[in-house]
């Protein structure tokens, strides 16, 4: 008998960081799920999170001579390469921004679960505020549920399933710019909308109370230290539609059969039945094409020169 103190209180992955779910054939061994960020990636233009990053590490670096030192006793090796450039974007504060999102997206959960929240610095608590009163009219029913999506193999966990006006819809909560990605959130919107509640604890898939809206979902955008927050739609159904496609791209991706070696045309030129061929030849020269494309496939041997002569003289005869 299982120890119920010792149920998982998260969900458990793979070494690879995939959530580890019982597929619904119940073979029952865990399979490493993709998971929904990772799945939506395929589509994702970098281009703006690289450049950032490049202006944090160039940053950083100006602001540290040992790191700037590293570079020049380390410019061979690229391991300890990428571990001076993550030092500067650190230096560079990088990830401040990150960190207060994170808290701040902590509290909003505290908010939406009835849950006292501590003693906050002024900006937090004008942010937590903006958020209550934005927020006001949204029921939360399901707070970072786990779910997943069998069809594709996706687990993942969306913020809030909310209920407005009668209605479910899946939110997510963005602290940053949501100036940049809007189709990666509608695309993991649009999964999320489809996808089912799944525990960890027990390895079973729930029900949601109703279905849940597949055309459009709710962005609550909480810029961290504004003390703004607004809600705004975004069409997942577009988004559903780019999931489609970054799953033709992931299978392209997942193809190995792209290269076929030279030599693989003369291997099915041999199984080709060379003595029925000339067999069936009506023609003197019929019979030299078909000694050309057996020499040319590496067919051409002594007992196929024997039939071919043979079948020459029969064609002669009969002229």
């Amino acid at each position: 008998m299982s120890d119920p103190f010792d149920a998982p209180t998260e969900v458990q992955r793979d070494r690879w960081g995939r959530p580890l779910v019982h597929p619904p054939e119940g073979s029952g061994k865990p399979e490493g799920y993709t998971r929904c960020t990772t799945f939506v990636d395929a589509l994702e233009d970098t281009y703006n999170l690289t450049q950032w990053e490049k202006r944090m590490v160039a940053i950083g670096l100006s602001e540290r001579a040992d790191l700037l030192l590293a570079v020049a006793a380390h410019r061979d090796d690229k391991k300890k390469l990428n571990e001076v450039a993550n030092a500067a974007k650190e230096a560079a504060k990088a990830s401040s921004a990150a960190t207060t999102g994170t808290a701040l997206h902590a509290l909003t959960e505290r908010v939406d679960r009835g849950e006292p929240l501590p003693a906050l610095p002024e900006t937090a608590q004008r942010d937590i505020d903006a958020y209550r009163r934005a927020t006001v009219d949204l029921n939360s029913v399901a707070i970072e549920q786990f779910c997943v999506y069998d069809p594709f193999r996706i687990g993942g966990t969306p913020d809030r399933v909310v209920e407005y006006r009668g209605q479910l819809y899946i939110a997510d909560v963005k602290t940053g710019s949501i100036d940049f990605g809007a189709m990666k959130i509608a695309m993991q919107l649009g999964v999320y909308s489809r996808s089912t509640p799944y525990d960890f604890r027990t390895h079973t898939r729930g029900q949601w109370p109703r279905d849940i809206d597949q055309d459009r979902g709710i962005v609550i955008h909480l810029p961290a230290g504004t003390g703004r927050c607004e809600l705004r739609w975004i069409d997942i159904s577009k988004g559903w539609d780019a999931v489609l496609v970054a799953k033709a791209v992931r299978d392209w991706r997942g193809e190995k059969d792209w290269y076929e070696p030279f030599e693989q045309a003369a291997i099915e030129a041999a199984a080709t039945d060379w003595a029925a061929m000339v067999a069936e030849a009506t023609a003197v020269e019929q019979l030299r094409d078909i000694w050309a494309a057996a020499d040319l496939a590496g067919a051409y041997t002594d007992e196929l020169d024997a039939l071919c002569k043979a079948r020459k003289q029969e064609l002669e005869s009969a002229a």
